[in-house]
């Protein structure tokens, strides 16, 4: 199929996972883009860039400073939650949100999509395992979706062919996504988690992020290759 797909990619479980999906459901060529937009967990982008030379994606970098706006413990001089229970973890949003990042991250996107007449989008976003964020809910994909058609001119010019956004691991558990990667030959060893790493990016142990994580390869009966402080 010589039909091209843009995946955000940042070099977690997820993207990593979505990478493969795309890739395995015969998308050609494949862009992968990433950013570095001040996240204390930079870690992710140097695997970002091995899993998107695994794939043989056309990778791209983009630097913006989210840390201007901070409001985030991933953008800002604050904590980072540890050892939170499953049960605040499921309550409210919590301060590692970064304000519209993936509304931010969706609209470049739209611009690479552009470019390179993508017309599929992958995005990791997911509702179930998801930390409460407001902008990994079906509702958010669907409106970006409907924005999206309205404001290209590939889906102006060519109605017939609207973008589509792909969010294929939407409604599946952390355990649910692990097992589909792990199908596809996915090195979970080589992705990155944690939201607040160690300076050499070893992961903490402790954050919402690794918690998911460790829960998920525990439910799926799979090894956890994640070298933890």
């Amino acid at each position: 199929m010589t039909r091209p797909a843009l995946i955000l990619l940042s070099g977690g479980l997820d993207s990593a996972t979505c990478l493969a999906i795309a890739d395995d459901a015969g998308f050609n060529p494949l862009h992968t883009l990433a950013f570095d937009y001040g996240q204390r967990h930079c870690h992710e982008l140097t695997a970002a860039a091995k899993l998107a030379q695994l794939h043989n994606a056309h990778h791209r970098l983009v630097h913006i400073d989210l840390r201007a706006f901070g409001g985030s413990a991933l953008t800002a001089d604050i904590d980072v939650p540890k050892d939170r229970s499953p049960h605040d973890m499921a309550h409210g949003i919590p301060i590692t949100y970064v304000p519209a990042r993936n509304t931010v991250f969706l609209s470049f996107a739209l611009a690479l999509a552009e470019v390179t007449r993508s017309r599929d989008i992958f995005i990791g976003v997911n509702a179930l395992d998801y930390s409460g964020y407001p902008d990994c809910r079906p509702e958010f994909i669907a409106a970006f979706q409907s924005l999206a058609n309205l404001a290209t001119q590939m889906a102006t010019e060519d109605p017939e062919h609207p973008v589509l956004i792909h969010a294929p691991l939407l409604h599946l558990t952390k355990a649910e996504i692990i097992r589909r990667g792990t199908a596809l030959g996915v090195d979970y060893a080589l992705t990155h988690s944690c939201y607040d790493p160690t300076p050499v990016g070893l992961a903490c142990g402790h954050c919402d992020s690794c918690a998911l994580r460790r829960k998920g390869f525990a439910d799926a009966h799979i090894p956890d290759p994640t070298v933890y402080a």
